[in-house]
């Protein structure tokens, strides 16, 4: 097998988020599904950016946040994504870079502009996520490196991606090279509409492609098909290695087949913006996962890093996770 040089590999959307403050009104003026992704054409994304307030613009993307969520707590993450040769290609590679994670895909000459993401924050923390996916979405099964992606001890892939079929085929490349080389392979379902975009596929990858499984409570019950969080748990348990559901204050339950696991939640005081949440529950969780810990540990892991993320504006860590989580109490199981 070849040496496992990294912890986790992500592979994903490629996104700058340009992050904004609104009242609820805005939502409702613009006819947008508050607390959802949607994607939106160039003309649309010029249109909302024209009418938003003053932003902060910042490297995203969801597996992307979760390699920089990796690299916080010490471990090592490298990450498959595309950007153009522009501005915001330009800032994506460095802050990526800068946030310690390996980034050596080279930027595209031709095609469409990197990817933007505008995010709407309401009084009540909840995002709204406009996203322009630009020259993201179209990766390609040759942009994935085999020497990368069979490098990792996980490989993190982003259900976002399965939009586009040639992203799609991307994925599926890297999930068979990590499975030959001997890698676990994990999923985010991402958001609830693209798990009803794509629910019989996810449904196929949970069962038979992927080992670990990041999902909220609507995205399991969309999954399937079911309104009670209990019966989605039952579904999902044991149709894959281990499955990690997040719960919002509640925390999280990590599922395997032998074992149910309650997770508290973490805050650091105030929920400011819960953008990324998910992505840096995932990066605790992975990190703990890779270092050996057991189930209660890696989600505990998890929440501090979510706590973090959701005490301020921005989906990536503000201060270093692993000083954070030492300093920390562990609480009693």
């Amino acid at each position: 097998m070849p040496p496992k040089r990294y912890d986790v590999v992500g592979v994903g959307n490629a996104i700058v988020d340009v992050i904004a403050h609104v009242e609820d009104e805005f939502i409702v003026a613009n006819s947008l599904p508050k607390g959802s992704m949607t994607l939106v054409d160039v003309d649309r994304a010029i249109e909302l950016y024209a009418s938003m307030p003053p932003a902060i613009e910042a490297s995203g993307g969801s597996a992307a946040n979760t390699m920089a969520g990796v690299a916080s707590f010490g471990g090592t993450a490298a990450y498959v994504g595309k950007v153009r040769q522009d501005q915001l290609g330009e800032v994506f590679r460095h802050d990526i870079r800068a946030a310690g994670v390996v980034y050596e895909q080279a930027l595209a000459t031709v095609g469409p502009p990197t990817a933007r993401c505008l995010i709407l924050v309401t009084p009540d923390a909840e995002r709204t996520m406009n996203t322009c996916l630009g020259i993201s979405s179209l990766l390609e099964p040759a942009d994935v490196d085999e020497h990368l992606i069979t490098a990792g001890r996980v490989v993190y892939c982003e259900g976002y991606l399965w939009d586009v079929d040639s992203a799609k085929a991307a994925i599926r490349k890297a999930m068979t090279m990590a499975k030959d080389a001997g890698s676990k392979v994990a999923l985010t379902l991402s958001d609830m509409f693209c798990v009803d975009r794509h629910r019989a596929e996810f449904r196929h990858l949970v069962e038979h492609d992927v080992d670990i499984v990041f999902a909220n409570e609507a995205e399991i019950c969309s999954l399937y098909e079911t309104t009670d969080v209990a019966e989605a748990l039952r579904r999902v348990r044991g149709h894959v290695e281990v499955a990690c559901v997040t719960r919002g204050a509640e925390g999280s339950v990590v599922l395997t087949a032998a074992e149910v696991v309650q997770v508290p939640a973490w805050s650091a005081g105030s929920v400011i913006d819960t953008t990324g949440a998910g992505d840096l529950y995932a990066a605790g969780f992975l990190y703990g996962y890779t270092r050996g810990k057991d189930l209660f540990t890696a989600g505990w892991y998890g929440s501090i890093a979510a706590g973090e993320c959701i005490s301020h504006t921005g989906p990536r860590p503000e201060r270093s996770l692993a000083e954070l989580f030492a300093a920390v109490p562990s609480p009693t199981r």
